[in-house]
């Protein structure tokens, strides 16, 4: 018989050897960094912490590879959260780089795309919008563009938002009335436009203006963007005494509005930026182990908007810490402004500062102001950065909250992690999709939404066959497809990619079919659940299905009920948005997409020699030839695929 003293350590046996398998692990972790450390070089570099599933723990960054790894083997002057990491090593890689500068750019380029649990990470870093002056038309448009600058042209911004972009070239266009149409719209015009006529284009389609004076217009425009507004003033203040003076009044009175337009766009402005040039002004405020930066962009003098991010980060770290990793992050796939003004002083400064400046090729600050115009700048942005935490950590809060609800509304026993809704969306059947948004506790994952374009025909659903268009059959399509996929990629189902909850967009009927596609799937630990709109279709009606054939109708005013109707909703609204590019890309199909070797660029110059794709289908190989791009066998080629069919 056991003494009581064996008794009671018996019975703290878990605790005890939960204690010694993480000094254990702790230990196996330093042992495994003295062992890499063994053939890494006194060179500047990138490292990489690995666990034994290959996912990157961590990723930094060393002027000397040899002594920062060595830094990890003296556990009594690193923080919990690094012990935490060394604990999960199980090997070490390096990359070794010419200098600490490049190192730099190659460490934040690799937080960005792998993701560590143990780094700062900025998650959200949509590419920008851009004001654009084309260069390639004969008459050169003021358009939004976003994405990578490939179109020849002069590039403004980037600015916060695609809205803010709408609103400067709205105002920009009663200061210099350029065209925004497209070529096409452009081409056609056979008498001016509403634009015209509201004195916001000058009608360069019908022959309003000369040439000259509507490059003497793109030329102000340019200069107006770049910050030389006074300059412009100046100068269409001349011209319109000149004008006046000889009678031209009409002429004078378009000067006139120009300079009124111009002074109104710059009396928008709180604060006078005249003088600062391009600057980004970030600002950081952390509440409960969560931060809110807030970025503004003042360009040439004027605002170009401001954005929030809420980097995901562990709960110990500093904002010097967070604010350095935002920077070296988001300026790793765009250019910096001159200067870079910081609520917090940041460690590595200059180091930042020369890599920014490597990269743009041209000189970039980065400091932390005092006081003046640029401190001001700042407070505007503090003020920002903490309503926007707050407004984040409240929203937050209540998600988690409607998680909570929904759980027991459904008879759940957990509260799901994560929720995927799916929708449809078609026309008669044409050209049909499916949608599907996922939800967590912490907002919308968009980065795993996806889209599926109906394939098939004819759906097997059973013993019948089922028409595109039809909704069980293609929420059937969507579910295995979709399951089908995780299973293959994680089929012990322990990826943080499977949900816990599917809400259907639907009734009963929709319920059931989703229940068999999963039950074909042998998939049976994942909770169903259908929303569908009451009587009429009346929203605030919702009647939610549940698989014990149990209906639940939610009071009207319910919040969990606005809560379900917003997933829904998103749901809805990413199906429709997919639906809609779809159907655009299959009605702008080409019949010279039909034919072999003919691409983009050759579809591109075909239809402008000939003007139309019926044309090319008339047209002789000798004709075929003349198009630069078409060689003797592609002119062949096209001209069988028309006449040889």
């Amino acid at each position: 018989m056991p003494k009581q003293s064996e008794k009671l350590v018996e019975n703290q046996k878990t605790p005890i050897d939960a204690t010694k398998l993480a000094e254990k692990a702790i230990l196996q972790g330093v042992d495994v960094i003295r062992e890499a450390r063994k053939t890494i070089p006194h060179k500047p570099g990138v490292y990489r912490m690995i666990d034994q599933e290959d996912k990157v723990l961590y990723v930094g960054k060393a002027k000397n590879l040899f002594n920062r790894i060595g830094s990890y083997t003296h556990l009594k002057s690193l923080s919990d959260r690094l012990i935490r990491m060394i604990s999960s090593t199980c090997r070490v890689e390096i990359i070794i780089t010419e200098s600490e500068i490049e190192a730099l750019l190659l460490e934040s380029s690799l937080i960005k795309s792998l993701k560590p649990i143990y780094n700062i990470v900025l998650k959200d870093d949509k590419s920008f919008p851009f004001i654009l002056i084309t260069e390639d038309d004969d008459w050169p448009r003021v358009i939004k563009y976003r994405g990578n600058r490939s179109k020849k042209g002069r590039y403004f911004g980037p600015f916060a938002s695609a809205s803010a972009v709408s609103q400067t070239i709205s105002t920009l266009h009663r200061a210099f009335p350029l065209r925004s149409c497209s070529d096409s719209v452009f081409n056609s015009r056979t008498r001016p436009c509403l634009e015209y006529q509201i004195k916001k284009c000058s009608a360069p389609c019908v022959g309003k203006i000369s040439s000259e004076d509507y490059d003497s217009i793109v030329e102000d425009a340019s200069e107006f963007l770049s910050g030389h507004s006074k300059k412009i003033q100046k100068r269409l203040s001349t011209l319109m005494t000149e004008a006046s003076e000889k009678q031209e009044y009409e002429t004078a009175g378009a000067y006139r509005d120009r300079i009124k337009a111009i002074t109104q766009i710059q009396s928008k402005q709180v604060i006078s930026l005249h003088n600062l040039g391009n600057i980004d002004a970030i600002a950081i405020d952390q509440q409960a182990g969560h931060s809110c930066i807030q970025i503004f962009f003042y360009r040439s003098g004027q605002s170009y908007g401001n954005r929030s991010y809420f980097p995901s980060h562990p709960e110990d770290a500093t904002a010097s810490e967070v604010l350095s990793a935002f920077v070296a992050q988001f300026y790793s796939n765009k250019k910096a402004p001159n200067t870079i003004i910081l609520s917090e002083s940041i460690k590595d400064s200059q180091l930042l500062a020369d890599a920014l400046s490597s990269k743009s090729g041209y000189a970039v600050k980065l400091h932390k102001p005092l006081k003046g115009i640029k401190w001001r700048l700042l407070q505007d942005a503090n003020r920002n950065a903490k309503d926007a935490l707050s407004r984040h950590l409240s929203a937050k809060h209540s998600q988690k909250i409607f998680f909570e609800k929904l759980s027991k509304l459904l008879e759940m026993t957990e509260v799901p992690r994560k929720i995927e809704v799916y929708d449809n969306s078609h026309i008669s059947g044409q050209s049909s999709v499916g949608a599907m948004i996922a939800v967590k506790q912490n907002g919308f994952e968009k980065s795993s939404y996806r889209k599926f374009n109906i394939r098939s025909d004819k759906i097997d659903f059973g013993e019948k066959q089922i028409s595109p268009g039809d909704d069980y059959g293609m929420i059937h399509e969507v579910i295995m497809r979709r399951f089908k996929r995780l299973l293959r990629e994680n089929p012990d189902r322990s990826s943080k990619s499977w949900p816990d909850l599917c809400l259907i967009d639907g009734g009963a009927g929709q319920l059931n079919i989703a229940k068999q596609a999963l039950d074909t799937l042998g998939i049976n630990h994942i909770h169903l659940a259908a929303i569908s709109k009451g009587q009429n279709r009346n929203a605030g009606r919702e009647i939610i299905h549940i698989l014990n054939g149990n209906s639940i109708a939610l009071p009207h005013r319910d919040s969990l009920l606005y809560f379900v109707q917003r997933i829904r909703d998103e749901a809805h609204r990413f199906a429709v948005s997919s639906y809609r590019i779809r159907h655009k890309n299959k009605n702008t199909r080409s019949i010279l997409d039909e034919i072999s070797g003919i691409g983009p660029t050759r579809k591109r110059a075909l239809l402008h020699h000939f003007g139309s794709a019926n044309n090319v289908a008339q047209a002789g190989v000798k004709d075929l030839e003349k198009v630069d791009g078409i060689s003797t066998s592609t002119a062949l080629s096209i001209y069988d695929h028309f006449h040889h069919q």
